[in-house]
């Protein structure tokens, strides 16, 4: 696979798109009801109150190698992180220099495996106010976990790929 049509743009591309989720599972399973009373969602942020908590979440990246190929799979995913975490990542957003680093869960469900959301990971700000990147606790056993320190395969890539392009075009 060197091209694919991206349904953002229609466009022709011949690098790999990525693996993007617009929103986390925790507000993608509610009901429309639900989420116009309880969730708030934008590009980068997602809050949904409940009445007695309110969960917090942020959009990161995660760059998968690629055994056989060199380039990476880039996945756009969603964690969730403690009110403290979040309010100083929000409060931090705009501005470029920070750099720090969170404790979180993954909130996204990755088609390939069986449940993924709650996978424990470290998030690491970055400088110019790109999107943190996480990474999996290496002693969490998880077969996407292995799958992040041993890498996939270019086929396997290009199979999630294709399969990305056929769910969402």
């Amino acid at each position: 696979m060197t091209e694919f049509k991206c349904t953002e743009c229609g466009q022709v591309h011949s690098e790999w798109p990525a693996l993007a989720f617009n929103s986390p599972s925790n507000y993608h399973n509610l009901s429309d009801d639900e989420k116009s009373e309880l969730g708030k969602l934008d590009t980068d942020f997602c809050e949904i109150h409940y009445e007695d908590q309110i969960d917090r979440f942020i959009r990161v990246t995660l760059t998968q190698k690629v055994n056989d190929a060199c380039e990476t799979l880039e996945y756009g995913l969603w964690v969730s992180l403690s009110e403290k975490s979040y309010l100083d990542y929000k409060e931090n957003f705009n501005n470029p220099n920070h750099e720090t680093g969170y404790s979180g869960w993954l909130c996204s469900n990755i088609a390939e495996y069986e449940d993924t959301s709650s996978i424990p990971c470290d998030l690491m700000t970055k400088s110019g106010n790109d999107r943190p990147e996480i990474f999996p606790h290496e002693d969490f056993d998880h077969p996407f976990v292995k799958d992040y320190y041993n890498g996939i395969s270019k086929t396997e890539t290009e199979n999630r790929i294709s399969e990305m392009i056929k769910n969402v075009g």
